[in-house]
C-alpha cells in the first residue's frame, strides 16, 4: 500500500472515535454524590421552601408543646407547638443563605486583595499581609460579639461580620498559591510582552489557583455555618420571630433531657449540612493540593 493510502486512511479510523466523545460529569465517587445531594436539598429548602410554606408552623388546633414524630408533624413540636419541619425548612434560608453570601464575599475579597498583593510591589504585599495579620490576631467569636454589640445583628450585618473574618485566612492560601504561580515562566513573558497588572491576575495566575480555592471556598462555607450557629445559640445571632437553625437548638434546648426532635432536628441539620460539605470537597479532583489552614 502506498504511504498517500496509509495517510487517507488514519481519519477514517480515528473519525468515529471523536464523534463519540461525550462530556463527563466530574469524578466524585460515591460519597461526593451523595454530599452533592444534601447540598442541593437544602439549597432547594432555601430557595423554594419560603415560597411554598405561607406560615411558620403556628397551630390552629391544639397545643401540644415539644410534642413527638406523628403523622401531622413529621419531626415533633417546638416549645410553643409549632411544627418543626416547617421551622427547620424556614431556617434553612437564613443558615444557608446568609453562609454562602459571607463565604463568597470573604474568598471573593481574599482572592482578589492575594493576586494584587502578589503582582504589586513589596510594599503593597507587606501592607495588605500585616494589616490582614492584625485582623486574624482577633479571636473570631469575639470579633463578631464586638460587631454586633455595636451595630446589631441584622442579617445583613451578622453576613458582613462572618466575611470580614474570613478575609484573612482566604487571603493567606491565595497569595502563597499565587506566589508560586507568579514565579512561573509563563507570567514573565506576560510581562515581557507588556500584559498589564489586571490581565496577569485574571488571566496568568487565576486559572491556576482556581481549584485550590473553590476547595477552600467549600471549608470556609463550613467555618461560617458554625460561627453563624454559635452566634445564634447565644442569642446574638438571627431575631425572632425569624429563626436559623442555631437560634432553634437555643429555643428549644429546654427538652434536651427529653431527647426532643425539636432540639435533635436542628442539630442534625446543621451536622448534615457541614457533612455534605466535607463530602464533597473530600472527593474534589486534586484533593492532595488543598489546604485547610483556617
Amino acid at each position: 500500500m502506498s504511504p498517500t493510502s496509509d495517510t487517507h486512511a488514519t481519519p477514517a479510523v480515528s473519525a468515529p472515535d471523536q464523534g463519540c466523545r461525550r462530556p463527563r460529569l466530574p469524578r466524585l465517587g460515591i460519597t461526593g454524590w451523595i454530599g452533592c445531594l444534601i447540598l442541593i436539598g437544602w439549597l432547594i429548602a432555601a430557595m423554594v421552601g419560603p415560597i411554598l410554606i405561607s406560615h411558620d408552623g403556628t397551630p390552629t388546633g391544639e397545643i401540644q408543646v415539644f410534642g413527638p414524630i406523628s403523622v401531622q408533624h413529621w419531626l415533633g413540636t417546638d416549645y410553643l407547638g409549632r411544627d418543626m419541619l416547617t421551622r427547620v425548612i424556614l431556617g434553612a434560608r437564613y443558615t444557608v443563605c446568609v453562609a454562602l453570601v459571607s463565604t463568597l464575599c470573604a474568598s471573593g475579597i481574599g482572592i482578589t486583595l492575594a493576586l494584587l498583593a502578589t503582582v504589586s510591589g513589596r510594599w503593597i504585599d507587606a501592607g495588605l499581609s500585616r494589616g490582614l495579620d492584625t485582623l486574624t490576631a482577633i479571636p473570631s467569636k469575639m470579633f463578631a460579639l464586638i460587631m454586633v454589640a455595636a451595630f446589631g445583628s441584622s442579617v445583613w450585618m451578622l453576613a458582613l461580620t462572618a466575611a470580614i473574618i474570613y478575609v484573612p485566612g482566604a487571603y493567606r492560601i491565595a497569595r502563597s498559591l499565587a506566589v508560586n504561580i507568579n514565579a512561573m515562566d509563563y507570567v514573565t513573558v506576560a510581562r515581557t510582552r507588556g500584559e498589564g497588572t489586571a490581565y496577569i491576575m485574571r488571566q496568568e495566575i487565576l486559572p491556576n489557583i482556581l481549584g485550590p480555592m473553590l476547595a477552600d471556598l467549600g471549608l470556609r462555607f463550613v467555618y461560617v455555618v458554625l460561627l453563624l450557629a454559635s452566634l445564634s445559640f447565644l442569642g446574638l445571632g438571627i431575631q425572632p420571630p425569624d429563626a436559623d437553625w442555631g437560634s432553634l437548638v437555643r429555643e428549644n434546648i429546654g427538652a434536651l433531657s427529653e431527647g426532643s426532635m425539636a432540639v435533635v432536628a436542628p442539630a442534625l441539620a446543621i451536622a448534615s449540612l457541614t457533612l455534605a460539605v466535607n463530602l464533597v470537597i473530600d472527593n474534589l479532583p486534586g484533593r492532595s493540593a488543598r489546604n485547610g489552614v483556617k
